[in-house]
């Protein structure tokens, strides 16, 4: 299941301008969602999602599918069952 912040990630990331195309490395991909963010906003990414989606939608399908895949590789995230189990382990306790 994908997260929010995976998927508003996956948003900024498919109205940004990097390609597939391209092979984007990790830094490449976390500095284009960086600056959507900073361009248009969580909420200004997920209105251009939409527009295109009504727009373009064979194409956005596509775009939005390697968008996600690209987040969840260039930003992993952790499962529960990943998290230590000892009392105190998160914050740093010993």
């Amino acid at each position: 299941m994908i997260s929010t912040f995976q998927a508003a990630r996956a948003e900024a990331l498919f109205v940004s301008s990097l390609q597939s195309s391209q092979c984007p490395q990790s830094e490449q991909v976390r500095q284009a969602v960086t600056a959507a963010f900073r361009q248009w906003g969580v909420r200004g990414c997920a209105e251009r999602v939409a527009g295109e989606f009504g727009d373009h939608p064979e194409t956005a399908v596509t775009r939005m599918a390697w968008a996600l895949t690209t987040i969840d590789r260039t930003y992993p995230t952790r499962r529960a069952t990943d998290l230590p189990t000892r009392p105190g382990a998160l914050i740093g306790a010993a």
